[in-house]
Parts: C-alpha cells; sequence; structure tokens
C-alpha cells in the first residue's frame, strides 16, 4: 500500500483523469441534432439549468466516489475559454435551492418521524425534486446551454414526479424559450437515467452527457468545440414512464409481480409495436453512418456476419454495429427479437469505411422451457438482423433449424411464481414473413440440423462431508507444506464461523452501516475476519464502488488502525436535530494525544463513468480502461475486492440504483461488466465483486422486498449478465442481493448461490452477502415494519453464500445455534461451515 503525505495532486491522478476524459465521449450520444454544432471557437454562452453548476459526476450512496475535485459544466466551459453570461441566474438559483433543501429536510424528517425510522437511514438516496421558479432568461450570448441534471442513489427509487422523472414546468417553459430564442441551443442532459423528455422532443439539439466522473464539465467543453465527438448509443429505451410493462406495481413495498415476464425495454417495445421516443441502441454523433453486409457464414454452431460501415458525413466518429435474431414463436412465446452480438468501429474519417465482423453461437439462441427445465432450439426459421438500433435492424440472412434440439438439461429453480407471465396478443413470431419487415424474400438461407446441436446435462452437487486435517498453519498452506483442506479440517467450528462472517467489532456503530466497517483502509466498505491472525491468516479488504473506490480522503494511523478523517455521516448531519447532535458529538471517542499527533494521509480517487455511461458506450476498449484505473487505485491503496460491478438489468426507469447498472439488455451487461472484470484482475491481488446477484431491481424496502418472477424470466433475464461475466471473465466474487426471490432471500438461496452459480456456471469464487444482508439491522429502513422476515446468516452458510458482510455477534450466534437445532431453519453442519471457510481462504490466499 502507498502511503500518500502529500497533498498535491499526484502523477496517477492526472494520468488517470486525462484518460477518462479522453475516453468517455464514446459514452455520449446527441438524442437530437440539427447540425450547428460543434463550434468552431469558445463563445459567449447563456448557461442555464440545475446541472450548470451543480454538475452531477455519479449518484449518491455507495456509488459515489471522494475526489480530490470535479469539474462542473460550468468550470469546464470556463477553462475552455467561453464566457458564461449568466452568473446572475446561476446565483439566484443557488439560493433558491438553499431555501428549499430546508423545507425538503424537514418534510422527509417529519416523515421518518411518522414511520418511526432513523432519519438518517430514511434519507439515504432520497433526492429532491427541481423546484420551480421565475427567473428571467435575459443574458446574451451567441448560443444556449441548458443544462438538466437528476441525482438518484442507494436507498430510494425516482418518483413519476415533475422534477423527477418528468420535467417540472419551469424546465419546460425555459427549453422551449431558449430553444425559440436561440440558433444555436443545445439541451445538455446530466442525468443517470430516463427523464421522459415528450413536451421538448422537438428542440434543436439533445446531447446525453450523462455523468461521467472527474472531468465531466471538461468532457462537455470538448464536445461542443469539436475537440471530441460522441459515439454513444442508449444501452435503456427511453418512453414516457407509463408506457413501460414494468410500470405497474413497480416498488410495492411487500411483493413486485414481474407480470411482463421476457418482455423487458426494447423487447416488449417491439414486440407490441408500441414506439418509444428513443429505441435501444439509438445515438447521432456529428456525422452519419451507412452499413452494407458483405457477408454471412453458419458453420462451426457458429453465426458470423461481416458488416461494411461507411462514414458518409463530414466529421469523424464511430459507428455500433448491433446484431439481432428474431426465433420462431412455437411451444414457446418469443420477443420481435433479441441482441446477439454487438461491435464498434475504429475512428473512420469522412468517406473512410472499414468492416466490422460479429460472431455468436447458435445455441445462444435458446430459449428456457420451464416444463422440460431444458434450454431449448425450437425448429424452425431464425432471421438475424443487422442495424444501429433495435428500431433500425433490417434482416441480413435465415437460419433454418430442422426440428427442436435440446441445449441444456437443468434443474428447475427458485419455485414460488403464482400468475403466467404476459404474453404479447399480437402475432409475436418475427420469423414469420408476415411480420413487421417483408425484405426478406431475397436474403440468404442456411440450414442446420438439430442432431448437430451440442447438448449438455449438468450434473448438481450434493451435501459434503465433513474433513479431518492436522494442525497447521497459514504460513504452512502459503508455502506449499500445507493444502488449504488440511488447514480447514485442523478449525474448529467457531473458527470456520468466524471465517465466514466479516470482521467486527461489538459497538460498530453507524458508520459501518454507512460504508465505513474496514480497520486497515479508512473509509473501505468493509473486511473478512481477523480472528485467525493467530495463525497466520490475514485479511480481505473490500472497498465500494462501482464508479471508482469510495474511500476516506484523508485518514490517521493509530495502533495499526487507519482512521478516516472524513465524518461517515457527512451529508447527512442536515436531517438530524439538534438534540441528536449533541448526542452523537458526546458519544464521539476523543482523539488521543497519538491520534491528534499522527500525520494526515491522503487517498483521492478518480470517478469513473456511471455504469450506465459505461454500457452506452458499446466498448470493451473503454470498459477495459475504466477497469485499469480502478485496478491501479486499488493497488496504491491496499484494497483486494472492489465491490463492483453492479450489472442488475434496468427493469423499470424508476429504479433509483440504475444509474450504477448498465443495460435493460442482459448481453450488454454481461459482455461490458467481463471487460472491466478481466482489467481490474489483471493488476495483482486485485478482484471485483459483482453484484447484486440477482434481481435487485428496485430500492424501495429493498432489504425485505419480494420480487415474483417466473423461472423462464429469471433465466433469460435477470441472470444471463451474471452468466455472460461469470463463465467469461471468472470474477473472484459476486454479492448477493438485499431482497427475496419467490418467497426466499437471494443470500438463502441453494438455488441460485450453489445449484445456478456453481454447478451450471461453474463459478469458481467466494459469494459475499450485501452489508446486513442477513440480519434484522437494515430492516424498516424504508418502512415501519415488513411482511417478509429478514435473511439468515446460518442459511447463507446452507445455500452456499460463503461470506457474511460487515459481521456482527448476530451472526456467529445464528451460526452456531444452527450447529446443533434442528430445528432452525436453516440447520447446518460443520462440513458446510468447511466449505464456505475454504472458498474465503482460497480468496486470500490468492489476494494476499
Amino acid at each position: 500500500m502507498v502511503r500518500i503525505t502529500d497533498e498535491t495532486m499526484q502523477p496517477f491522478e492526472k494520468e488517470h483523469i486525462d484518460a477518462v476524459r479522453k475516453a468517455a465521449p464514446e459514452c455520449t450520444l446527441f438524442l437530437k441534432r440539427d447540425g450547428t454544432l460543434p463550434l468552431d471557437a469558445p463563445c459567449r454562452v447563456a448557461l442555464y439549468g440545475s446541472g450548470a453548476r451543480k454538475t452531477i459526476k455519479g449518484g449518491t450512496g455507495s456509488g459515489d466516489v471522494n475526489v480530490r475535485h470535479f469539474v462542473t459544466i460550468e468550470e469546464g466551459l470556463q477553462k475552455a475559454g467561453f464566457e458564461i453570461t449568466t452568473k446572475k441566474w446561476l446565483d439566484e438559483y443557488d439560493a433558491l435551492l438553499v431555501s428549499r433543501r430546508a423545507e425538503f429536510v424537514r418534510q422527509v424528517k417529519e416523515e421518518a418521524r411518522q414511520l418511526g425510522i432513523n432519519p438518517v437511514m430514511y434519507c439515504m438516496g432520497k433526492a429532491m425534486p427541481e423546484p420551480g421558479y421565475e427567473f428571467a432568461l435575459d443574458a446574451g450570448g451567441e448560443m444556449a446551454v441548458y443544462a438538466l441534471a437528476r441525482i438518484s442513489g442507494e436507498g430510494a427509487d425516482r418518483a413519476m414526479v415533475a422534477g423527477d422523472i418528468s420535467l417540472s414546468e419551469t424546465e419546460i417553459q425555459d427549453i422551449l424559450a431558449l430553444n425559440k430564442k436561440y440558433e444555436k441551443f443545445v439541451l445538455v442532459l446530466n442525468v443517470g437515467g430516463m427523464v421522459d423528455l415528450e413536451p421538448v422532443k422537438d428542440v434543436k439539439n439533445i446531447l446525453l452527457l450523462g455523468q461521467l466522473g472527474t472531468p465531466t464539465g471538461d468532457v462537455l467543453a470538448d464536445l461542443l468545440l469539436g475537440k471530441s465527438y460522441p459515439s454513444g448509443k442508449l444501452a435503456m429505451t427511453w418512453a414516457p414512464i407509463g408506457k413501460y410493462a414494468s410500470t405497474k406495481g413497480f416498488g410495492d413495498m411487500d411483493d413486485t409481480l414481474y407480470t411482463e415476464g421476457i418482455y423487458v425495454g426494447y423487447r416488449y417495445f417491439d414486440t407490441v409495436h408500441e414506439k418509444p421516443d428513443f429505441p435501444f441502441g439509438y445515438g447521432l454523433s456529428y456525422t452519419n453512418f451507412e452499413m452494407a453486409v458483405k457477408d454471412t457464414v453458419v458453420e462451426t454452431g457458429k453465426i458470423t456476419v461481416t458488416v461494411e460501415v461507411r462514414n458518409t458525413g463530414t466529421f469523424a466518429g464511430k459507428e455500433t454495429v448491433q446484431v439481432y435474431y428474431s426465433a420462431p414463436a412455437g411451444k414457446l412465446d418469443k420477443p420481435y427479437q433479441e441482441l446477439a452480438a454487438f461491435g464498434k468501429t475504429k475512428e473512420l474519417r469522412p468517406g473512410e469505411c472499414a468492416n466490422v465482423t460479429l460472431g455468436f453461437n447458435i445455441v445462444d439462441m435458446a430459449s428456457y422451457d420451464t416444463e422440460l427445465s431444458s434450454y431449448i432450439l425450437e425448429g424452425g426459421k431464425y432471421i438475424i438482423r443487422v442495424g444501429n438500433s433495435s428500431e433500425d435492424a433490417v434482416p441480413c440472412c435465415k437460419v433454418v433449424l430442422d426440428e427442436t434440439a435440446v441445449i441444456r438439461k437443468v434443474k428447475n429453480i427458485c419455485p414460488g411464481c403464482t400468475f403466467k407471465d404476459f404474453v404479447p396478443e399480437t402475432e409475436t413470431d418475427a420469423a414469420s414473413e408476415t411480420v413487421k419487415d417483408r425484405s426478406m424474400a431475397d436474403i440468404p438461407v442456411h440450414r442446420i440440423w438439430a442432431k448437430d446441436m451440442p447438448q449438455e446435462i449438468v450434473v448438481y452437487d450434493e451435501m459434503p462431508r465433513e474433513q479431518a486435517g492436522n494442525a497447521c498453519t497459514w504460513e504452512d498452506v502459503k508455502n506449499g507444506r500445507s493444502t488449504i483442506d488440511e488447514f480447514v479440517g485442523s478449525l474448529n467450528e467457531k473458527q470456520l464461523a468466524y471465517l465466514s462472517i466479516g470482521l467486527f467489532e461489538d459497538h460498530a456503530g453507524m458508520g459501518s452501516i454507512v460504508g465505513a466497517a474496514a480497520q486497515s483502509v479508512a473509509g473501505a466498505a468493509g473486511e473478512s475476519s481477523q480472528r485467525l491472525q493467530d495463525l497466520g491468516v490475514p485479511s480481505l479488504v473490500m472497498a465500494d464502488g462501482p464508479a471508482g473506490l469510495r474511500l476516506c480522503t484523508k485518514y490517521k494511523v493509530v495502533d495499526g488502525k487507519a482512521k478516516g478523517v472524513d465524518s461517515p455521516l457527512a451529508g447527512f448531519t442536515d436531517f438530524l436535530d439538534a438534540e441528536q447532535l449533541r448526542q452523537m458529538a458526546a458519544m464521539a471517542p476523543r482523539p488521543s494525544e497519538e491520534e491528534l499527533a499522527a500525520p494526515l494521509n491522503y487517498m483521492y480517487c478518480t470517478a469513473i463513468p456511471i455504469g450506465t455511461a459505461l454500457a452506452q458506450s458499446f466498448s470493451e476498449e473503454v470498459c477495459r480502461m475504466c477497469g485499469d484505473i480502478v485496478g491501479d487505485e486499488m493497488e496504491k491503496f491496499g484494497i483486494h475486492l472492489w465491490l463492483a460491478p453492479a450489472m442488475n438489468i434496468q427493469r423499470s426507469p424508476l429504479c433509483g440504483r440504475n444509474f450504477e447498472y448498465y443495460s435493460e439488455d442482459p448481453l450488454v451487461s454481461g459482455r461490458l461488466a467481463a471487460a472491466v472484470t478481466k482489467s481490474v484482475q489483471a493488476h495483482k491481488g486485485c478482484g471485483v465483486t459483482v453484484k447484486h446477484f440477482a434481481l435487485n431491481n428496485q430500492e424501495t424496502n429493498r432489504t425485505a422486498s419480494n420480487s415474483i418472477v417466473s423461472e423462464r424470466a429469471i433465466r433469460e433475464i435477470y441472470l444471463r449478465g451474471f452468466e455472460i461475466c461469470v463463465r467469461e471473465a471468472q470474477p473472484h466474487t459476486l454479492m448477493s442481493s438485499y431482497n427475496l426471490v419467490n418467497g426466499e432471500h437471494t443470500c438463502n438461496s441453494r438455488d441460485l448461490q450453489t445449484h445456478v452459480l456453481r454447478n451450471e456456471w461453474g463459478f469458481e469464487g467466494m459469494v459475499m452477502t450485501d452489508w446486513y444482508a442477513a440480519g434484522s439491522t437494515m430492516l424498516g429502513i424504508n418502512k415501519g415494519e415488513s411482511k417478509h422476515p429478514a435473511g439468515s446468516s446460518a442459511g447463507c452458510i446452507h445455500a452456499g453464500n460463503d461470506l457474511v458482510m460487515p459481521g456482527m455477534q448476530a451472526d456467529l450466534d445464528d451460526m452456531m445455534d444452527a450447529l446443533s437445532n434442528p430445528e432452525h431453519a436453516y440447520p447446518i453442519t460443520k462440513a458446510q461451515l468447511q466449505v464456505t471457510a475454504k472458498r474465503v481462504l482460497e480468496m486470500v490466499l490468492k489476494l494476499t
């Protein structure tokens, strides 16, 4: 671990920020453009909107990054030479926010009081809606920029209200007025997710800037001046919120019914012929492109498509080629189309062309048949389509399978769904030549046979047997004198239980709840046990993500422990009254003379683009670059496990944590998370923790919310991205989610943690819980009482969830009780504890 005692910017910081600034334009895109941009030179600009001075670099909660400084839109434009003519408006807006913030805090505190919930925890993730105002738009300038910002975060979902999902009346009024007044006008979206643009979608230019981390304002200035260009694509369909199949019933406090089944995002919109405002995969740059399919090849179980892409415009740019498939509807209903492959060109100059060759396995087009507990390819015609969005994909070939083939035989999982999934009333067989497009008559036809399709039958592990071993030390294991099995076999039940519980003290305090439960690195989210240090076993240090490392910026080392100078409750104190603040001050330990005398150390990390922005790049290269930045900073600051990437499906725009997630499509999520994973884990002693496994698609009552979902939707939509990442990149660890699935907490689900993850996918690493998922501590944060009980620490061991985080005495008590009490809801054996402890130790050996 590098200890930095000089507060001046370090060379690696500048290198990392510059790298993000260079790559971030690939995460941006125009939703609308009129050709008046880019500018030839900086000019006088009338800058308005919530994101101008209060620019958002990323979401709140564990996804935030404590940086030295980040560049706002106002600052970035000024640094680039623009003259801001709207200082008076920006000052008035700042003053308004202060007064409205006070009203918002009072409202939230009153809600918490009525629910009987700690106001600090209740406020987590809650964002103040954009206020209304009447400020004059009377500044001059050669152009106008309206920066519209939205923040969301861990712990609360978004709302279908003006100033959140919808635009406020003031925003609509000002945006339309500026668009009319200025010949050059751009609406800049500094958002982490969808906003309903219906009232303003006809303005001249709409740039989805997103939330790009430390250099956000600089990136915008570069784009406006043509020093860079946008080349991103939407990773989520944008439409009015009421049109999403997932909106009905979203955020139920107890049971959320995923009645749309597999029809998530573009799968739904394309199938029911509902035209969104902006389709999945859509995005404009400064230039234009044409695509022409040059070849299609079907052989050795793979479909390969070669596409020529030509830049037909007057600016340099990059284009993303998207390949979709339409499967025949037979026994199972099918979406109109699904993404099969994607790839991005190199930079193409005006008039330049390049070939992009994309391939995917035929078996990846299989659907899940719950009745057969099998993935099957139904016989019939599969139409392969190519385009630059889901809306513009056109047929390029047919693949005809002679009869149905069973591809993989598995077991049924997660029982308890009590409804039938939505099935479109309209014709859903997109392979029929009578549906949507009639351009298939002249495309090539390839024939394949079911007998040639590979078949797999998954074998499931039995319960383990107890192991015995000889007394040895961890040093013996490291030096090869003893095996991990021998070491594990020598441990007693309590030692094994400690290994399966994170580092904890009897009085951890509020700091650990908000993500600062480690002792080795200040501000780190947690740490594995130090209880076996007498045997030489070190701990693993974990830092939050996924937009960079979340650590304290300043710390001291006292008695061998890192103590953050940053307050773990920073940003929460205005939700406490004077008496609560006085009590907290009285409870806080007084610093010792040694602590007062200890020198300050510094850890300034780089904020990279949020997960949604990374997905919009559709670029594994960009994701690898960002993963390399994180891995380098992990090495420098002594972090073993980064609690990222977060890759839950963006089922609904209402999910408050969507900014951390990648896409509504599991292929995009899986491949890009795999790219990040490989890059981070290329660094010595560094690993990722892919999360939240699985179906963590809402924040409302997140610790006790029950997702009721069909097995087909679970497997095809919500597990598929995790499967891709595990098979392609073998992340060192996964994190189970807070929620229940069909009545059982995910951390207690042997179906998910063992049968699917390990037996079916071949996962070799360690699984940890989310913080306090297995205990009652977090219950009631979002509501006074819960219909569903908390998860069980012993249940985690039974399921194969190896490490309970951040650790507490109640976890140990629950495990010890389950070892001897046959009436426990999840009775466990010493052999099961040996299995989970071994996986923890294997990770310690790998990373330390």
